[in-house]
């Protein structure tokens, strides 16, 4: 350990934010799948489960997961079952799993000996001497090349005895709709998709070197992950502070008095393991902390380096051990037995234990350290009860109450407004009471369930003639769960239904209970006997779990008798009892064992695909296509060739759409959504050619929104439009005599601080945007310009800064479109937009046009834009035309959709109007624009001009190709993407409010937040360099971004204070990692 102090750990002055954790874990688990090479993402996730049948669930969910975006195309996923189906406990489940990883990379065709090189002598068990077997050698391979693997492994096997209802689909599975409301039109979010996103952010923990991160399925642990710190050739275990009433139910780690103290976390050895100490226990072994809490065992286990090297060895050669502990029908434990090889106090004690020499020879010579983290949230699902906490509770503001659901009007139905409804289609004429939950299901009319109610995969028969004729009604009670299960090798389904707070593990001797009634009362009231319900054979505790209470019959039988079952039925028992006796009934431990996955995965498939199809049909029958119609469309076709055939009669409808809407709807939007279409319909060859209508509708709705009735001229330089000038006296006639005229128009560069994209068409063209923006003047002068004049010849003669030159001896030749690799095609544009190739100008009169941009190729700094707002403006000063700031903005709108660069409006206002400004627009025809300079106190220039450091990073990047990716996301109606531009807008309007209030340490904030959202946007904005530029650059920084779209161009780096960015400047000058250029800047505040 690098430093040691004593160890005291503070409390938690207040409650971890959830929102804030899981929005920047859900942030970096996306920028990790779609940008992996700059943020790496873990080489394989691994899954165990209680069973082969369970496996093939989880498989499924994990190819689910990769379908949705959850898991990288890159990594390796597998669900690893106990042996035999026999429970062994999760420390050989653990073993099991990484042996079992290892022969799946050989499966793969993997060859680990390609990464082995022999050597003389022997290292952590890991290499290869001479005189060794075949097999010898192989598994020496194979472990070192395993070691070099990131593995994330998450326990989920088990029975959920406790959350009964999460059975069938695996608790890690079950829905939990934190910031679904996020993504209205993505799946529901699931335990299992927030802890990968935690776990995404730990990573970075282990470097280029390999390790494991393992993780309990029942727990989402709530903490920024990317501060987690590991130490080197060793394991560690992640703890929290935590009260003694909690500590003394579950694993409590006794941590060394002294260790590395952070202000967020303690990094100690560990000294002792403790298993539900009471308080005399905890006090002996030194456990309580000074605040008199105790370190609480999180089930967050790390290893790396050595440590991991000997547990992959360890498991690599454990089938020997693992058939022992078979035979011997006995588990062994990750959190009691195999952690406790690293802790030596416990080496007697594990001795003594299943496994226990091996673990203590093979594992033994390296330590575990304790991790605490103080900001942590320990969000527990080992109840039914709890899982209804979370949704009901202190973070209620996060659930998505409604998500991908059908739901009647309210005149119709009754649903509590805190009820949660997730994947369902409720018909009308049902009840559904306060805070309950309803999940993956199809609910009939005349069904009441109460409050506090839990109902998951029930798909109530829509043929029934009770239904038909309303006279069917079912009742769940408050506090109660219901449920449904397909039954293997049959076409059969069990409904399951027992109270919220039954536990199915106490006996009828223990405070027992079946639908919140002790079981003496149940079987009382039901006249039923012990003998129904259990063998007199069997050498279990009478319980709950091993009940045969669940009959087999028809849907609707099983229904009337779950009522009688639950003492509401009011037909007498003499009526029911002899139908439940005389069927076939199971228990939920013989469930557990039936379930028919297969049917069970098909079924949610298809359900979910139907409620797709519903929402989407709406959308495109009564909306405005307001809904993201692609990622639905990956949902419908689930369904594979119907969903196809779905996606088909939906394309059907979209011309009719587009006449009834055609006033209201943009072009640009219909045309894309009927490119989705084509491509859920597989057919790739329409969808490509209509994207090239997709592009020219919204150039089209650019130009109707920027000048109204110009649009009609800008591919054709023959016809004649209004005439754009005032007071034009140089029409090129031949009886007026030559006038020559000479223009030059210099202008600044801008630094954009927040707000950038919010000023792209469309988003402009149909929703308000907002940009903080700054001219700057760099190395002492402006450094974009044109110079105009006049000349006898006719003609357009066209040069640059790069020794470019071009004549256009017909200047009405000039037409769109243009080669993007013509140089001339911005100076050709600005002279369509401005109207002179359509009014008589160059008829005898020729014009020759000088252009420069003294910055580097590809800067960020608005150069394209603003060099079109110089030509512009000097050609409109040419003719006497209206050359206002807000007309020349307009027009260069104009011309980059022209150019098919695309673009908004902020680098032109950015460049025309000097100083610091804050720039709104609003849409509409024609679109309007609002600037406001901020009036900047000599105190706040100073500052900014003391701190903020303008850097070239010396990385090429090109707006266009970033562009183009998210604007077709808003296109798509991207709900992410949305919540993205609408939140840099806002910080927009927050800057300006923190640059009045000469607050930049708040500027510097919102800063780093801009360009988290940017990269929420496109994760291809920035690279590997800039990251580490970034991340060298961030100790002397209270913010930073790359201006612009990204991509690499200049860095705005905002120093702590003065001090900081001198010292800063001077490492970049002198950092030959880095080679970039620091300019000097100085704000441009008008001629």
């Amino acid at each position: 350990m690098e430093s040691r102090r004593e160890r005291r750990v503070s409390r938690t002055k207040q409650r971890p934010d959830l929102a804030s954790i899981l929005r920047k874990s859900w942030y970096h688990l996306r920028l990790s799948v779609r940008h992996s090479a700059r943020v790496p993402t873990w080489d394989a996730i691994v899954l165990t489960a209680a069973s082969p049948e369970q496996a093939q669930l989880y498989e499924w969910q994990l190819k689910r997961a990769k379908r949705m975006g959850r898991i990288a195309a890159s990594t390796v996923t597998i669900a690893v079952p106990d042996p035999d189906g026999q429970r062994i406990g999760s420390g050989a489940a653990t073993l099991n799993a990484i042996h079992a990883l290892a022969r799946h990379y050989e499966k793969l065709g993997m060859d680990p000996g390609s990464e082995v090189v022999i050597e003389n002598g022997s290292s952590s068990g890991s290499s290869i001497e001479h005189g060794m077997s075949k097999d010898q050698v192989s598994e020496v391979q194979m472990v070192r090349f395993m070691t070099k693997r990131h593995i994330l492994l998450l326990h989920a096997g088990g029975d959920s005895k406790r959350v009964p209802w999460a059975n069938p689909m695996g608790k890690v599975f079950l829905p939990l709709p934190f910031l679904a409301g996020d993504d209205p039109d993505g799946p529901v979010p699931l335990l299992f998709d927030h802890i990968l996103a935690v776990a995404s952010c730990a990573r970075q923990a282990f470097k280029n070197e390999g390790g494991i991160f393992i993780m309990t399925g029942d727990v989402l642990p709530c903490f920024d992950a990317s501060t987690l710190i590991l130490p080197q050739d060793a394991s560690c275990i992640v703890t929290v502070p935590i009260t003694l009433d909690i500590a003394a139910n579950h694993g409590v780690v006794v941590a060394s008095k002294t260790g590395i103290q952070e202000e967020s976390y303690m990094l100690s050895l560990v000294d002792n393991l403790l298993q539900k100490p009471c308080v005399e226990d905890l006090a002996k072994s030194h456990a309580i902390l000074d605040d008199g809490r105790a370190l609480l065992d999180t089930g967050i286990i790390a290893s790396k380096g050595k440590a991991w090297i000997e547990l992959v060895a360890l498991a690599c050669s454990c089938p020997p051990l693992i058939s022992e502990l078979l035979k011997s029908t006995k588990e062994m434990s990750l959190y009691e037995d195999l952690v406790a090889a690293w802790v030596p106090s416990k080496h007697d004690w594990l001795r003594q234990r299943p496994m226990g020499e091996a673990l203590v020879s093979k594992l033994g010579k390296q330590k575990m350290f304790s991790y605490c983290a103080n900001d942590f949230l320990f969000l527990h699902f080992g109840t039914s009860s709890e899982v209804l906490d979370h949704l009901s509770g202190a973070d209620s503001a996060l659930v998505g109450r409604r998500h991908l659901c059908s739901i009647p009007a309210t005149t119709v139905s009754d649903i509590a407004a805190s009820a949660v409804v997730l994947s369902s289609k409720i018909e009308p004429g049902v009840s559904i009471g306060e805070d309950s939950l309803i999940y993956d299901s199809h609910i009939s009319g005349g069904m009441q369930i109460g409050s506090q109610s839990i109902v998951v995969g029930i798909n109530v028969p829509g043929d029934n003639n009770s239904t038909a004729d309303n006279s069917f009604k079912f009742i769940l009670p408050d506090r109660h769960c219901l449920w449904e299960v397909p039954l293997v090798g049959s076409s059969d389904r069990v409904l399951v239904f027992c109270g919220l707070h039954d536990n199915p593990k106490n006996s009828i001797t223990r405070d027992g209970t079946f639908c919140g009634k002790p079981w003496e009362k149940v079987m009382h009231d039901l006249d039923i006997q012990e003998s129904d319900l259990w063998t007199s054979t069997s050498s279990q505790e009478k319980c709950l779990w091993n009940a045969k209470l669940f009959p087999i019959l028809s849907y609707f039988e099983m229904l009337n008798v779950g009522m009688w079952l639950m003492g509401l039925s009011e037909q007498k028992n003499k009526y029911f009892l002899p139908l439940w006796r005389s069927s076939q009934r199971v228990s939920l431990e013989e469930l557990h064992r039936s379930i028919d996955f297969t049917q069970m995965c098909t079924g949610s498939s298809n359900h979910q695909s139907d409620l797709a199809s519903g929402i989407a049909k709406a959308c495109i029958n009564y909306g405005m296509l307001g809904r993201n119609l692609s990622q639905l469309c990956e949902e419908i076709l689930q369904k594979e060739l119907l969903g196809v055939e779905t996606c088909k009669d939906f394309l059907d409808l979209c011309p009719k759409l587009m006449e009834q809407n055609s006033k209201i709807l943009p072009k640009s939007r219909a045309y894309q959504v009927q490119v989705d279409l084509l491509r859920a319909c597989r057919d790739e060859t329409e969808a490509s050619k209509l994207e090239h209508k997709v592009w020219a509708a919204v150039a089209d709705e650019t130009a109707s929104a920027v000048r109204y009735g110009f649009k009609e001229h800008l591919l054709d330089s023959s016809s004649k439009p209004t005439s754009p000038f005032k007071n034009n006296k140089l029409d090129g006639n031949v009886d007026h005599p030559f006038c020559p005229r000479r223009v030059k128009v210099e202008l600044p560069v801008r630094v954009d601080f927040v707000g950038g994209w919010s000023d792209t068409p469309p988003w402009s063209l149909e929703r308000a945007g907002c940009v903080l923006n700054m001219a700057i003047s760099l190395e002492g002068s402006l450094p974009i310009g044109t110079i105009i004049e006049t000349t006898k010849t006719s003609g357009v003669l066209i040069s640059d800064d790069c020794g470019n030159e071009l004549h256009v001896e017909v200047p009405s030749s000039i037409a769109a479109p243009f080669d993007v690799n013509d140089p001339f095609r911005l100076v050709k544009c600005a002279l369509l937009v401005t109207g002179i190739l359509h009014e008589k100008v160059l008829v005898c009169t020729g014009l020759q046009i000088k252009t420069w941009a003294k910055v580097p190729r590809g800067s960020g700094l608005g150069t394209s834009s603003i060099l079109a707002a110089a030509v512009v403006k000097g050609l409109l000063q040419i003719v006497n035309g209206d050359e206002s700031n807000e007309n020349v903005a307009r027009l260069v709108l104009v011309l980059e959709q022209l150019m098919g660069t695309g673009g908004g409006w902020q680098d032109q206002i950015g460049g025309l109007y000097p100083g610091i400004k804050f720039t709104a627009s609003y849409p509409g025809i024609p679109l309007r624009l609002q600037v406001i300079p901020l009036l900047t106190s000599p105190q706040l220039i100073t500052e900014l001009q003391q701190r903020l450091l303008v850097v070239f990073t010396g990385q090429v990047r090109l707006a266009h190709q970033v562009l183009q990716k998210v604007v077709l996301r808003y296109l798509r109606r991207d709900n992410l993407l949305i919540s993205s531009i609408k939140r840099l807008a806002e910080l927009a309007k927050i800057g300006r409010e923190a640059l009045m209030n000469c607050d930049v340490d708040e500027l510097g904030e919102i800063m780093l937040e801009a360009w988290r959202l940017h990269q929420e946007l496109d994760p291809h904005c920035s690279n590997q360099f800039v990251d580490k530029l970034f991340e060298s650059a961030s100790p002397y920084c209270s913010g930073y971004k790359l201006v612009g779209a990204g991509g690499g161009g200049f860095a705005l780096l905002l120093a702590k204070d003065a001090k900081c960015a001198k010292e800063l400047r001077n490492m970049l000058e002198k950092d030959s990692e880095f080679q970039v250029a620091v300019y000097n800047w100085t704000i441009f505040c008008g001629n």
